[in-house]
């Protein structure tokens, strides 16, 4: 195969124009796998990795704008984590070490796995995806991006070059079920945000159906609990019909790795134990 390594974003769309249907490998996690296991055989490849405008972040009180290569492993601490809480806690359970390393949150959109631990937190930050063509910037509502399994709205002439994120106040976490501990692709996901500045709630659902799911039915009725304070109430009873309202906007299945009912029964658990971790 041809590969090539472009070191501006500018380079890289010349190239993707030049080798329409070109493979564009950031850290290799997953089209590597599909690599060798001969599911996938690109002709052309243009790697991301020396493009280093893609590699950072800024962070600021109107705007967060993190580069499509940044790895997993930058997420972890330091500004962004503080900034974006969930964003860490959902970097924290990608992987080994080495896969933090490499994975970025441009490939995780770029593969658009329902199960992908970075989506449901831009999910619920109502992450806007920008996408850099030949013809400029384009920037996408992450609910508008990810149309289907692994398919998402991405022209064949763009490069997801960044997320941009308006910051919120509050609480907001991430939680996953695996079948073990760590190293694990995610059974079921949740990330939970409360907002203070628009005294709103907003949670989104992750391996669970098609897309990821945004619980808009359980959000509104949570965000109708919420005080002239813009509080969350401690009160179990409120914690678990919560629960039960994001349970039923789940649309699990069966496969290899779970069960609906498990799916369903899980993501009732993280629901609730988020929320009771919210009015902490």
């Amino acid at each position: 195969m041809s590969v090539h390594m472009p070191t501006t974003v500018d380079e890289a769309v010349a190239l993707l124009a030049d080798n329409p249907g070109a493979r564009l490998l950031s850290g290799g996690t997953d089209t590597m796998v599909e690599v060798n296991f001969n599911h996938l055989k690109p002709e052309t490849v243009i790697g991301l990795r020396r493009v280093e405008s893609l590699r950072d972040y800024r962070v600021s009180s109107e705007r967060i704008e993190i580069g499509a290569g940044v790895p997993y492993s930058r997420m972890e601490t330091g500004p962004l984590a503080d900034a974006l809480p969930a964003l860490a806690a959902a970097a924290r359970t990608v992987g080994s070490p080495q896969i933090r390393a490499a994975g970025t949150l441009g490939g995780n959109l770029g593969t658009c796995s329902p199960a992908g631990d970075g989506l449901p937190v831009l999910a619920a930050l109502d992450a806007d995806v920008n996408l850099r063509s030949p013809r400029g910037l384009r920037s996408v509502p992450f609910a508008e991006f990810m149309v289907g399994v692994k398919r998402n709205s991405r022209l064949a002439d763009e490069i997801i070059e960044s997320v941009s994120i308006v910051p919120t106040r509050g609480y907001q976490d991430y939680a996953k079920v695996g079948v073990r501990n760590a190293m694990v692709i995610s059974v079921a996901s949740v990330c939970f945000v409360h907002d203070r500045n628009t005294a709103s709630v907003r949670i989104a659902l992750g391996a669970v159906g098609p897309t990821i799911i945004r619980a808009r039915e359980a959000e509104s009725w949570l965000t109708g609990q919420v005080d002239a304070a813009a509080t969350l109430p401690n009160d179990e009873n409120i914690a678990s019909e919560f629960a039960r309202r994001v349970a039923a906007e789940a649309r699990p299945i069966d496969d290899h790795r779970s069960t609906s009912a498990y799916r369903r029964h899980a993501i009732q658990t993280l629901a609730r134990r988020l929320y009771i971790r919210s009015t902490k």
